[in-house]
């Protein structure tokens, strides 16, 4: 019974985080990167090199990556750890059926992680992004942190290096008669080998890329559409003077 509940968080953890966090810590807002090329390659980098491990992105081919302004030769060259050819999808490098003993369960995939983790707090860009930026130490759990976004997380923090180790800080409120803890803010315990501002900018880019992961073809969309709206907008109007036109000596 036990291992099936934690397969089960394995499984669909983010999942639970998202309707976990809707309730108590409001989600940050992400910033907006999809656009910016520098952005998503280092988010691409930081994906390959960090979620990639576990998780993988079984809906997109490395060659896509293209898109982003990489060369075959630099994908090759730089992205290439757990295939060999440039068309292969994104395949975790971890065996399947080691995670099961590990983890209880498979690492859920992460091709369109970005658009299922909307909620009320926001879009699953800011779950994500708040997620990825509020893991504390908690050496009551089997893996030595814990997150706010996401209480009783089974994922470790795998990025702890970039971000360093931090505690929260609450502040204690009494409301309806009962004492709880307000988030105050962060104290840092051991710092990390980037400052809070270059990792919020890594979680950014790395989020940008989860979102541009989630419909590589968003941007290009929307930029048709607009074209779209403005070519019916003029193609309405022609069509009113020329009805007008046909239809003045008509009484």
């Amino acid at each position: 019974m036990k291992k099936l509940i934690f397969s089960l968080i394995a499984a669909f953890g983010l999942v639970a985080g998202a309707h976990a966090s809707e309730g108590g810590l409001a989600w940050d807002k992400a910033p907006d990167k999809t656009n910016d090329v520098g952005s998503l390659q280092n988010g691409a980098k930081l994906f390959v090199n960090y979620c990639l491990n576990c998780h993988s992105a079984a809906f997109m081919r490395f060659n896509r990556l293209k898109d982003i302004g990489l060369t075959d030769k630099e994908i090759k060259d730089n992205l290439l750890f757990t295939t060999e050819k440039v068309g292969d999808t994104m395949k975790a490098a971890i065996d399947p059926k080691q995670a099961k003993d590990w983890f209880g369960g498979n690492p859920p995939d992460l091709s369109v992680i970005a658009r299922s983790r909307s909620g009320h707090g926001g879009t699953g860009a800011d779950y994500l992004y708040t997620y990825l930026r509020t893991y504390y130490r908690d050496e009551t759990k089997a893996t030595g942190w814990n997150n706010l976004a996401f209480p009783n997380v089974a994922m470790p923090h795998v990025l702890w290096e970039l971000q360093g180790v931090r505690t929260p800080v609450f502040d204690e409120k009494e409301e309806h008669g009962h004492k709880v803890s307000v988030f105050k803010g962060w104290t840092q315990v051991t710092p990390g080998t980037m400052t809070p501002l270059q990792y919020d900018q890594a979680m950014g880019d790395l989020v940008g890329y989860l979102q541009w992961m989630g419909e590589p073809a968003q941007n290009t969309r929307i930029r048709v559409g607009v074209w779209v709206l403005l070519f019916l907008l003029c193609l309405t109007f022609v069509a009113w003077r020329l009805n007008a036109a046909f239809w003045k000596d008509v009484k």
